[in-house]
């Protein structure tokens, strides 16, 4: 069956933060300059805002640049930080509070917000769609389209009613095309087109190696005794030490609004023990004093996990190639030095917004828009980034400690000028040490109270794939787990899962098998990223599927 297409303008890939700042500023330009484009926001969740998962602390610079009155148009950030706590955790019961002249400038949240970036994404699209754009949620775009001279064409939503096997089914129906003058490419973090695109135009030749995490998040109701709204609360050390230890590993709990906490941890994937699993580190975060505190007496609410990236300006690619850009977590945009990745993702949508309202508004458009090079390198967002440019290759590089002074150095004594810049040429999926090196780390089980297991966590992500489709998790060798992995690194993808997706099960012949649970996948894209042998590769499932996270 032959695939409709339309012609659009502009389309871009993913609502979050940047796509839907991308579709606001050109909307808001094209109104003001009485042009009349047709603008495509194609999302992969089932509605705006399903997949999105962040902290998070949010610093409002650049919602109030696109929407100065956000606050009378009722956008979703209602709990204002009063108060940041830093502790270091140096074991399952010992802490030391930092004192305020010792917090880096970075990690000040006065004038910041707690909020549900998923609300604020919800909120976001609607504000698109007021000023004209035509937003799809559960339309995931599966394939980049070319022309002959090898430009980016659009994009291709994946067919709908295949088997697992690729067969037809009575519901099939074919994916859509969408041929636009430009394509923005935000899909977030680890995105599976901006991989392709990184690869294929080598985008990345001039750039270190990107750096990752795996935040892992759950939201809890509180007694109302223990809640302190707008409080703050940011740790590092423990549980990632000793045989855990991870970079610049740290945990979070923040105090929202109606007695509900949001906390997480947040590994490091440039660890090396492969027996760390980062699902049970988290549990053990949660029984230290100063989390489980908070926690006793509470209800949990919600979980998910999401990989984030983390390397900064010098992990960044070329953000542009002919017939489109990659913005935002897709490029890695994320400030790490203020765990921060929402704003800035919203600034490099406004730039690429005022630099596509130029291409576009020419009468013979430029395939590549290098003007939003340049516009980025002048901004406010650059500056930014080039002030914490050593915050993720410190961590990496010198350890923890060291690390954490160069941190405080650059950004209490230099203010953000420190005259060197540290490079780290390691790569995170390359770090693991052979299991037979590395102590095991006994966990232990979860009491149902404050730990639980993997399981009854992903139920409360409401995750769901439509059952007998494609696996979107495939394998280049579907050797490799079993006869690669397994004696190597005792198979770690049983444990950086944090969602059960991989197991390594026991036949009853006494051989093994390797299963993978695609339905529980929670699209975090750990897998894509720390598999020892670069045999996973996440792409988009069928559009709709995957986790719908309430109010993370």
């Amino acid at each position: 069956m032959q695939r409709e297409s339309m012609e659009v303008d502009v389309v871009i890939v993913g609502a979050g933060p940047a796509g839907l700042a991308t579709a606001c500023k050109l909307l808001q330009l094209a109104q003001a300059n009485g042009r009349e484009w047709t603008i495509c926001v194609l999302e992969k969740g089932s509605e705006i805002g399903a997949h999105i998962l962040s902290g998070a602390v949010f610093e409002p610079s650049a919602l109030t640049e696109l929407f100065p009155d956000w606050k009378e148009r009722g956008a979703p950030l209602r709990t204002a930080v009063t108060k940041d706590a830093i502790y270091y955790l140096g074991g399952s019961e010992s802490s030391y509070k930092f004192p305020a002249p010792l917090v880096p400038r970075t990690m000040h949240n006065r004038g910041n917000y707690i909020i549900s970036l998923g609300s604020l994404c919800a909120w976001l699209g609607e504000q698109a769609m007021e000023l004209g754009a035509e937003v799809f949620p559960g339309f995931a775009a599966a394939e980049i389209l070319y022309h002959e001279d090898g430009s980016v064409k659009g994009v291709a939503t994946g067919d709908m009613g295949l088997s697992a096997d690729g067969e037809h089914k009575a519901s099939f129906e074919p994916g859509f095309e969408f041929h636009a003058k430009y394509t923005i490419f935000a899909e977030g973090c680890r995105g599976h087109l901006g991989k392709e695109l990184i690869a294929r135009y080598r985008l990345d030749e001039n750039s270190d190696p990107q750096h990752y995490g795996i935040g892992i998040k759950e939201v809890w109701e509180i007694p109302e005794h223990k809640h302190e709204e707008g409080l703050v609360v940011h740790t590092a050390g423990y549980p990632m030490v000793g045989n855990s230890y991870a970079g610049s590993s740290g945990g979070f709990l923040y105090h929202t609004e109606g007695n509900q906490v949001s906390l997480g941890l947040i590994v490091d994937l440039g660890y090396s023990n492969p027996h760390i699993s980062s699902f049970d580190e988290f549990q053990r975060y949660k029984q230290h004093p100063v989390i489980k505190q908070y926690l006793e007496g509470g209800k949990r609410l919600s979980y998910g996990a999401r990989a984030i990236i983390k390397g900064g300006l010098n992990s960044l690619p070329k953000m542009t190639f002919p017939g489109g850009l990659l913005i935002g977590c897709d490029a890695g945009t994320l400030n790490a030095a203020k765990i921060k990745g929402s704003h800035t993702a919203m600034w490099s949508g406004i730039l690429a917004a005022e630099s596509l309202f130029e291409a576009l508004s020419t009468e013979s458009p430029a395939s590549e828009i290098v003007e939003y090079s340049r516009r980025f390198k002048k901004s406010k967002l650059y500056d930014e980034l080039h002030q914490t440019r050593n915050f993720s290759a410190g961590f990496h590089k010198f350890g923890f400690w060291l690390g954490s002074a160069l941190a405080f150095v650059e950004q209490n004594i230099f203010f953000g000028k420190f005259p060197f810049t540290v490079h780290d040429k390691s790569e995170d999926h390359a770090q693991l040490k052979l299991a037979s090196e590395c102590p095991r780390i006994e966990y232990p089980k979860p009491d149902g109270a404050i730990s639980f297991d993997k399981l009854s966590s992903v139920f409360l992500s409401n995750t769901n794939h439509a059952e007998n489709q494609p696996c979107h998790l495939r394998l280049a060798d579907a050797s490799i787990p079993l006869e690669v992995n397994l004696p190597k690194y005792d198979e770690p993808a049983q444990r950086y899962c944090p969602a059960g997706v991989y197991e390594v099960v026991e036949e009853a012949e006494g051989g093994k098998r390797f299963q993978i649970n695609s339905q529980n996948c929670v699209h975090c894209k750990t897998c894509d990223i720390k598999d020892p042998s670069q045999n996973i590769t996440w792409v988009v499932p069928e559009g709709g599927g995957g986790p719908n996270y309430p109010g993370m």
